[in-house]
């Protein structure tokens, strides 16, 4: 009986896979069928789930009012239904309204049909209210199944980009606020939520979100950037880049692109297996993991020396990251730049974790294996070539195997400076990680000061390869 059970339970396992965690998984990887961001310099996009509320909605509207920036609202039908007098305003203010189903639950847990019948219906409450239909569709939890993937064409899913725990009081606006100005920047789809009611969620975390979004909109526009709906960020004027972007991912070789879901899907598997943790999980990029080194000793700088035996955090670049710069960036030289901004964002996410771990306080160093030859010392690295040895003709294959998948140029991008094709070892003492990026703020700013200044030279270096 115990093993029947076992059998039926593990077929429901692999029946549910199919049905939702692999469409889901495939929709985030490879944003088949849906948005979830733009193309732009100068727009993002506002989001907000599961309302609306009869207590934080209005306070929102009349922030985003004051401020003059439209939004998109995903409602829950049931609470759209108690409220039409919020749906209407949220409509007549110009913002846009799409569907996050009638009641807040999971479509993994959904027979296709009633997926269906909670569209249909919270659909049809938004049209009753507004007299206008929505083809926009955010699936709770972001999670979709193959209905969805299948369902008629002018229903258009709706993800995010960047999403911040807003929905846990323990964040706090000071946090939440950091999180999002990390993020703020055209094309950006950012999730939050103006209802609290939801499994898992705390009733009064909106709060803390429209305190830091009233200072996330104040910056936005000193940084001369404004909120629009998604679908004028969809629709606008810099649509060509985003189709240009699919089109090169579209016209990758069949066996390209099943090297990259492989190379994807490993990824996942040596997180799990591992047990990776990410430094900034709202735009994962970093992730790490405590091991023991196990190499020649490396002189560090500052009589800090790294020995064979010492405790480490190991750092990994997510593969997902960097296969989205990569089919976007015009060269290797611009996928290191736009990489080291990327870094200049994650370093103080991973310096307070680290202050805030005692296993990983007491690490040595954090080490890692990097492509970009210029630009990690500014970040208080030390680089040093890779020993002659298995692990390094490894890492060269996997590199030029890397950038000839990814980059537009293909393999003719190898030909090119093939100085900066060389992986090598990156290694920075923990005390200088936490010195740089952890309380001492200011030190890190004017630190990315340099980094910055040193972009602008990489910048001006790639310029005869655009021509």
């Amino acid at each position: 009986m115990t093993t029947m059970l076992q059998s039926i339970l593990l077929w429901l396992f692999y029946l549910s896979s199919f049905y939702a965690f692999i469409p889901s998984l495939i929709s985030r990887l490879f944003g088949f069928r849906v948005f979830r961001r733009g193309e732009s310099d100068t727009a993002y996009a506002l989001t907000f789930d599961d309302g609306p509320d009869p207590t934080y909605t209005p306070r929102l509207l009349d922030l985003l009012r004051e401020h003059d920036v439209k939004a998109t609202f995903f409602v829950v039908g049931e609470h759209a239904e108690s409220h039409p007098e919020l749906i209407r305003r949220i409509h007549e203010e110009g913002h846009l309204i799409g569907i996050h189903n009638y009641i807040h639950k999971t479509n993994w847990l959904m027979r296709p049909q009633t997926v269906r019948d909670q569209i249909q219906r919270t659909g049809q409450i938004i049209e009753e209210i507004t007299g206008e239909k929505t083809c926009y569709y955010r699936p709770p939890w972001g999670i979709v199944n193959l209905f969805d993937f299948f369902s008629k064409k002018d229903r258009k899913i709706i993800l995010w980009s960047a999403m911040f725990e807003d929905w846990r009081c323990s964040v706090g606006a000071e946090l939440l606020k950091e999180r999002m100005l990390r993020k703020l920047k055209g094309g950006e789809v950012l999730l939050l939520h103006d209802r609290g009611t939801t499994l898992g969620a705390d009733a009064q975390a909106p709060e803390q979100m429209l305190e830091a979004l009233a200072t996330v909109l104040v910056e936005a526009k000193r940084r001369g950037l404004t909120s629009v709906r998604v679908d004028t960020l969809m629709n606008g004027d810099t649509a060509t880049s985003t189709v240009n972007q699919t089109e090169t991912r579209k016209n990758l070789k069949l066996w390209k692109r099943a090297l990259v879901a492989l190379w994807l899907g490993w990824e996942k598997l040596f997180h799990w297996v591992y047990h990776l943790r990410t430094a900034s999980p709202e735009d994962p990029m970093l992730h790490f993991r405590s091991r023991v080194y196990h190499g020649a000793r490396v002189e560090m700088g500052q009589g800090y020396v790294l020995q064979n035996g010492d405790p480490i955090i190991e750092l990994h670049f997510d593969n997902q990251k960097l296969y989205e710069l990569g089919v976007s960036s015009r060269s290797s030289m611009h996928l290191a730049i736009r990489m080291i901004r990327t870094m200049e964002q994650q370093l103080p996410d991973l310096a307070e974790l680290v202050a805030a771990d005692s296993e990983l306080r007491s690490a040595k160093a954090i080490y890692g294996v990097s492509m970009i030859n210029r630009g990690p010392e500014k970040f208080g690295f030390t680089i040093q070539e890779l020993p002659p040895g298995p692990f390094s003709m490894a890492s060269r294959l996997y590199l030029k195997l890397l950038l000839g998948v990814i980059h537009p140029a293909g393999k003719d991008r190898l030909k090119q400076r093939t100085d900066q094709l060389v992986p090598k070892m990156i290694v920075m003492p923990v005390e200088e990680l936490l010195k740089r990026y952890g309380q001492h703020r200011k030190l890190a700013a004017a630190s990315t000061e340099d980094i910055r200044d040193e972009s602008i030279l990489l910048e001006n270096e790639i310029l005869p390869e655009r021509n």
